[in-house]
């Protein structure tokens, strides 16, 4: 069996500049921060950040959005973390706003090999400038593409040495969907346990959208 286990320091050396990283959690609630405190020690730039919201300024994605790290922010809203909003007015890092359950479905799809989904939500307003419309039974729905990442930084609660994830409360927000939606999944593990020590109906994330798995608290 491969040993998922890996350093913080080691995780981050794989990331390039210009990847795209899907980063669980709902106002910082569920991310793995520990690993955005590693990525702010190196030089990697140009990032795609996928996310439910900027953070705060100083916490969560905040920290690399803070760091000018961030090219793109792509999330449901921004309204706590002025500093996303600065840069999004001066035009120093471009922001995708989508609506949340839109965003949640869109990275559900990614997820599902899925070419896309049709919704009301959004008609009428700027969300559907740029995107087919379709028509059925007389109501208009847009033709939302699926989202899909190089990276995803998930945060679990009890994670076995397979990789299996159990989530404690709202911090399965996000981090199921994006376990499913990227090329190279990590989890940052607040305990790891032994194989069989987590009930399966407990699972939440199977073992096998796992690639590596960090130890919270280790270097």
């Amino acid at each position: 069996m491969k040993n998922k286990l890996i350093s913080k320091a080691e995780f981050v050396s794989m990331i390039p500049n210009g990847a795209s990283i899907m980063v669980g959690g709902f106002m910082n609630i569920g991310t793995a921060e520990e690993i955005i405190d590693e990525m702010l020690k190196t030089d990697v730039r140009d990032l795609t950040i996928i996310c439910n919201d900027a953070g705060l300024p100083g916490i969560g994605v905040g920290k690399l959005i803070d760091a000018g790290k961030v090219k793109k922010l792509i999330a449901s809203h921004i309204g706590l973390n002025p500093v996303a909003g600065e840069k999004m007015t001066d035009g120093s890092m471009e922001v995708e706003l989508i609506p949340q359950g839109t965003l949640a479905e869109r990275i559900r799809a990614g997820g599902s090999g899925l070419g896309g989904f049709l919704t009301p939500t959004g008609i009428g307003t700027i969300v559907q400038e740029g995107k087919p419309i379709m028509e059925i039974d007389g109501k208009k729905y847009i033709v939302e593409k699926p989202l899909k990442a190089d990276f995803a930084f998930l945060l679990g609660h009890v994670v076995d040495k397979k990789g299996n994830v159990v989530y404690s409360k709202t911090i399965r927000n996000f981090n199921p969907l994006m376990a499913t939606a990227a090329e190279h999944v990590v989890v940052l593990a607040r305990k790891v346990v032994e194989i069989g020590e987590i009930n399966p109906d407990h699972i939440i994330t199977p073992h096998i959208f796992i690639d590596h798995i960090i130890e919270g608290g280790k270097q």
